[in-house]
């Protein structure tokens, strides 16, 4: 029987952990996608990618909002960069708190993150990104609150998606 807790599989966690300790290769994982650009404005969409992950694939279309030139008819490109900041950290989170053996009882959380198109329309060279902030309601039947704000802090140190936000990623984009 796997040993589960806050729907995380931690025999799992505990062998990718095993595995890495071995060689350290096994912990880097690409994620690819190839999108297209819609340049029929009767689609609905602006742009369409398929992911795939283990077990299948999944299409994703994206509609910028209006005064980004878009229809709005679909989440817009930072409405999916937000909801994956937010997975990404929830998910740290609970496999962190898993792996100290807390148990939560609720979790929900509330995200905002400021956007500043001032630099997008090169009216002004502010940061795009003013920043992001998770309010999160978590209960434990065996921690506490100042407990549960250990681990909140933990994954922000180890979060894949907040280490993204916070460091310079190199970039490399080229007309082929």
């Amino acid at each position: 029987m796997p040993n589960i807790i806050n729907n995380t599989d931690l025999d799992k966690i505990f062998q990718t952990v095993a595995n890495g300790k071995k060689d350290k290769e096994s912990l880097r994982r690409p994620v690819k996608l190839k999108g297209e650009w819609n340049l029929d404005p009767t689609k609905g969409y602006q742009f369409r990618t398929e992911l795939s992950f283990e077990k299948g694939k999944g299409v994703i279309e994206i509609d910028s909002p209006s005064f980004l030139g878009g229809n709005g008819n679909k989440l817009g490109p930072m409405a999916y960069c937000v909801a994956g900041i937010t997975s990404c950290f929830i998910a740290t989170f609970t496999s962190l708190a898993a792996t100290q053996g807390i148990n939560l009882t609720k979790l929900t959380v509330n995200t905002e993150c400021m956007i500043n198109f001032a630099k997008t329309f090169n009216i002004a060279d502010e940061p795009i990104t003013e920043g992001i902030s998770f309010e999160i309601d978590a209960e434990s039947n065996n921690a506490d609150k100042k407990k549960l704000q250990e681990v909140v802090k933990m994954a922000e140190e180890r979060c894949p998606a907040m280490y993204s936000m916070s460091h310079v990623i190199k970039t490399n984009a080229q007309i082929r």
